[in-house]
């Protein structure tokens, strides 16, 4: 007996990790010192800094997964891989520094990890992030072959004199959404019901829309780091900033802001995409479930001071995203049940739709 016919091929291993090399250092930044392989990557913080303050995060893809190796859509999962966390650790202001993933599986197959790790170079390329290292592990009996996880950290560095806390964040300011790519990855165990109970297949398509649902789904989540990056460059005083993953809004949004105050929000100030309109539909999800589930089309939000909104969605748009005032800020503490049960106040008509 021997590891091979354990499961484990190491010969196979270490082929993997020449062919990913490129890839890797593809996203090189001047701080990464040395190359792939050590036991630990390292990297130099920036210099210049007075007080820099480590932002670090983690996360992965969820059952996204199931879906997309059933469909054979594994780069895209790695630049979902990235945004999870890349989206986190910005919210403070900071910059990506660097990323580690962990990609767990029954029996490494090259093809599907490369494309797995070339899309997870892609995120931290669009992201301005260096892929520092990994690990892959192959783990026969724990997972079936063929079937993979994974797992993302990043690192990002802020000034503690810029740290963006939601502290800063008063009554009157101005909520600005983000759209988001899809479903982005959160709420695939319930998508996934969805699917099976309506049936829907490979040529199932949304309304009037060309692409099939299936492609929908699994559209990567949109990375918002050269957004942040660029309201950063402008100087523009942002208050707080929410990534909207599970949970939706009524979870993610007060996480931004400081205690008595409150989000009063539009609820018609955007038209719900087709695609979560689908899934309502098809699934019966009662409304609340939906806001508590998806982000619904929003995946990113900006509190600003009234006199920034315009600002904050010209360059919004400026780096290619669709952005709209969603609501504004109030003062005192959420009512016990608003918007579809939820705890936000509500009002008609504040919002300001800006394709």
């Amino acid at each position: 007996m021997d590891y091979r016919t354990a499961g484990v091929d190491v010969v196979a291993g270490r082929a993997f990790v020449e062919r990913i090399r490129s890839s890797v250092e593809a996203t090189r930044r001047p701080e990464v010192v040395g190359g792939l392989g050590g036991f630990g990557g390292l990297f130099r913080l920036p210099g210049g800094m007075r007080q820099p303050l480590l932002v670090a995060g983690t996360d992965g893809v969820g059952t996204k997964l199931e879906l997309a190796q059933a469909h054979g859509r594994h780069h895209e999962v790695g630049i979902d891989l990235v945004a999870m966390c890349v989206n986190d650790v910005i919210t403070s202001g900071a910059e990506p520094l660097f990323f580690l993933d962990y990609i767990a599986t029954g029996k490494l197959s090259p093809e599907a990890m490369a494309a797995v790790v070339e899309g997870i170079a892609e995120g931290c390329r669009r992201s301005g992030c260096a892929l520092l290292g990994g690990e892959t592990a192959e783990m026969p009996g724990f997972y079936e072959p063929g079937r993979y996880d994974l797992a993302g950290f990043c690192v990002a560095v802020v000034e503690e004199d810029e740290l963006i806390d939601g502290s800063a964040i008063r009554a009157g300011d101005r909520i600005v959404a983000v759209a988001s790519s899809g479903v982005h990855s959160n709420g695939f165990s319930l998508v996934r019901r969805i699917l099976e109970a309506s049936g829907a297949g490979s040529s199932t398509r949304l309304e009037q829309d060309d692409t099939p649902l299936i492609e929908r789904l699994l559209t990567p989540t949109a990375l918002y780091g050269s957004l942040v990056r660029a309201v950063r460059a402008a100087g523009l005083p942002v208050g707080g900033m929410a990534h909207i993953t599970g949970g939706g809004l009524p979870e993610n949004l007060p996480r931004c802001l400081p205690p008595g105050l409150h989000a009063r929000l539009d609820p018609t100030s955007w038209e719900r995409p087709a695609l979560f309109r689908w899934l309502q539909k098809e699934g019966g999800v009662p409304e609340p479930d939906m806001w508590n589930t998806f982000n619904l089309g929003v995946g990113f939000v900006l509190v600003v001071p009234p006199d920034a909104e315009a600002s904050a969605l010209e360059i919004c748009r400026s780096q290619g995203h669709r952005a709209w005032t969603i609501g504004d800020v109030v003062a005192g503490e959420a009512p016990a049940a608003g918007l579809a049960g939820l705890p936000y106040e509500t009002s008609a008509g504040s919002g300001n739709d800006t394709p």
